[in-house]
This record gives C-alpha cells, structure tokens and sequence, in this order.
C-alpha cells in the first residue's frame, strides 16, 4: 500500500530560455542540420509552451512508490476498448508483464517494464531478465528473512512442476507445431491442500530420481552427448 498526500503543491517556474532562443533563430541552415545530426529535435523543446494547471493536475496522479502514474483504470479501458485491435493485444500483453511476470508495482505497470516492452519488437529476449529478477529477488528475501517475490512466481512454479517428480512417458503432444508447456502445466491438476510444511519435508526428502534435469520434452537418444573426442 502506498499513502499519498491529497494534494501535492508544485512550483514549476522555469528558466528563461529567451536567450537561447535567441542563438538558435541568428544560426544558419548548414548549422542547424549540424545540430540535429548530433543532437536531434533538441531545440523545438525550447517552443513548447508549458501549461501550468495540466502540469500541477497531471503531478497528483505521480506515484513515488510505483515510479509511474497512476489514473485508476485507464489502463483497463484501454484493453477493453482501444479501436485498433494490434494495440489492444500490446496493451493486454504488457498487463501481463507488468502484473505477472515483472510485478514490482501492485496493481500497477512499472516503468522499467514498459521499456522492456518497446524492445520485444525488436526481437529482444527477456528471458536473462527474467532469471535475474528471479535470482535477485530471491536472494534478496533469504538475507533479509522476508520480502516480497519480485518475479514471475507463475514460471518458478512451472519449472517446478515440469523438473519434478520422473514422468515416465513423455506426452505426444510435444512433437505437435502448436503444443505448449505452459497450457498444458495450466490444466494439470495440482496439490493446493498441500502445507507448507508438508511441502518443506517433500523438499528436504527428495532423491537423485525424483527430479528430471533436462526438458521434458527432450528425448534422450537425441540428446548430443559427443563431438569428435570430446563429451
């Protein structure tokens, strides 16, 4: 939870740019382009008129403790009744990452995940972060001796479930174009009466053959265990 103050007061008088303005109107062209090779539409922040009452309103909705704003369900409007449908799915998708696989705000999209998300165009794998996140909030919890989770609690526990406890026959399905792990972790039932204590003495009794390490739909005929002489 969060406590923010009703209303916060923000002075934002501003520099006085005329000077610069000033610079920029006396160069020519061939300087100019110069800049902007450089240094982009830098200059055209020096025209945009900044609107005093927008600015204070805008900075009550600021939240220091989810790095991000925060206008109620706009978001969820967004998903729900975007006109174009490919930003409808980008907006339900980056829910997702935000709420599920990276949550560091609750109930909110962090800031760091949007641009995490803007790469994903760009065929940028998330999969390191994933794993650091995972890493670090874990390590985190067990040197304080408490914390919350900040990672995808969802992908730890598949990974659980897919590496444990030996499957003697490996689904047909995974040799299918359109088979998924995770859907079909999702319709496995599951233990949920189970304590934590319960788990703990599972945990701490576990022998070499209850835990697979390796995919589980790999064969292991097929594994490549040689090159040349070397294993």
């Amino acid at each position: 939870m969060s406590e923010l103050w009703d209303f916060t007061r923000i002075s934002i008088t501003q520099n006085n740019l005329q000077d610069l303005k000033e610079i920029w109107g006396q160069w020519e062209d061939e300087t100019k382009e110069l800049f902007y090779c450089h240094y982009g539409d830098l200059p055209c922040f020096l025209d945009i008129k900044v609107d005093e009452h927008l600015f204070r309103a805008l900075a009550q909705y600021w939240n220091p403790a989810y790095s991000c704003f925060t206008f109620r369900k706009v978001d969820l409007d967004l998903v729900l009744a975007h006109p174009d449908l490919k930003k409808r799915v980008d907006i339900f998708t980056l829910g997702i990452y935000g709420l599920v696989i990276f949550p560091k705000a609750l109930g909110y999209i962090d800031e760091a995940v949007s641009d995490l998300f803007d790469r994903l165009d760009k065929k940028v794998k998330p999969i390191l972060v994933i794993l650091a996140e995972t890493f670090r909030s874990l390590s985190a919890c067990r040197r304080a001796g408490e914390g919350r989770f900040i990672g995808c609690a969802q992908l730890l526990l598949a990974w659980f479930h897919s590496h444990f406890w030996k499957v003697e026959k490996v689904s047909y399905r995974v040799f299918t174009e359109n088979y998924s792990l995770l859907k079909e972790l999702a319709a496995t039932l599951r233990w949920y009466d189970i304590s934590e204590e319960k788990w703990m003495v599972i945990l701490q009794n576990l022998q070499d053959e209850d835990v697979k390490w390796r995919a589980p739909w790999i064969i292991p005929d097929e594994i490549l265990y040689q090159c040349g002489d070397f294993d």
